[in-house]
């Protein structure tokens, strides 16, 4: 494990949070992380907004929406059906 630095730890911290880093990588960053104030302070900035984003996708529209949205389509499919036949 290496400390791999700022420039690098904020440039990957996206792909670290998502585990989409190579072991070694990752290993690099968490060292510089737990040694880093301002990494380990960016690093929390991005879970919580990975959390968020999480739990608002997690979320449905209402019903009345979803409703709507679905009559929406429907009538554009069937107006596209009739100009292409």
């Amino acid at each position: 494990m290496n400390d791999c630095g700022c420039e690098k730890a904020r440039a990957e911290l996206e792909e670290y949070l998502h585990h989409e880093l190579a072991s070694a990588d990752a290993a690099d960053i968490r060292a510089h992380v737990e040694n880093c104030a301002d990494c380990r302070n960016e690093l929390r900035v991005g879970v919580a907004i990975t959390e968020v984003m999480q739990r608002a996708c997690k979320e449905s529209a209402p019903e009345q929406l979803r409703q709507l949205v679905l009559t929406q389509i429907r009538t554009v499919q069937a107006g596209h059906r009739t100009t292409t036949n």
